[in-house]
């Protein structure tokens, strides 16, 4: 049985939110999908219209690009979500100049709060070069402390690389 809380982690395209939207399918529970992003040029609508048509009509989708507290607070015991994904929920607040820290407690706490099982999906953007400007290493540094945070509180934690998974912690179901 997938555990309250999952987190999978990844590279860009390395195949993380489609196994993470495997997991909560095979979970066979009313599924839930928290989008991040937001849309702001015609690539971006596209890429978010074939997502919205490979998941197809199982899923619940809710848009919730910074503020997650309804989003959460609007599950129900019996779904899974799928959180996809925190790096675009940092990525915006970075841009808002949002007070990161609080903000990070208050989703480890929405998510801990939240009635239905949990799958986050993430960036793991530490195993490159040093990024060259100050706001992307301040990106960087926040990206992997919010990382190591939600892989704490996890059951489950699964690196995904050239779409194989690699469990880190836990015990995949």
């Amino acid at each position: 049985m997938l555990p309250k809380l999952s987190f999978i982690l990844g590279g860009a395209a390395s195949g993380k939110s489609a196994f993470a939207e495997q997991l909560v399918i095979q979970t066979g529970a009313p599924r839930v999908y928290i989008a991040t992003a937001q849309v702001f040029d015609a690539e971006m609508r596209a890429k978010v219209d074939a997502h919205l048509t490979m998941r197809g009509t199982d899923w619940r989708t809710i848009e919730a690009p910074t503020d997650l507290s309804d989003a959460f607070a609007s599950i129900n015991q019996d779904e899974v979500v799928l959180l996809d994904c925190a790096t675009m929920w940092l990525s915006n607040h970075m841009m808002a100049e949002a007070d990161i820290a609080a903000e990070t407690e208050g989703l480890l706490a929405q998510i801990n709060d939240c009635s239905g099982r949990v799958v986050v999906v993430s960036n793991e953007v530490g195993m490159g070069i040093v990024p060259d400007n100050a706001l992307a290493r301040r990106f960087r540094d926040a990206q992997g402390k919010l990382n190591q945070q939600i892989a704490a509180q996890a059951e489950l934690a699964v690196f995904v690389v050239a779409g194989l998974p690699n469990v880190l912690k836990g015990q995949l179901p």
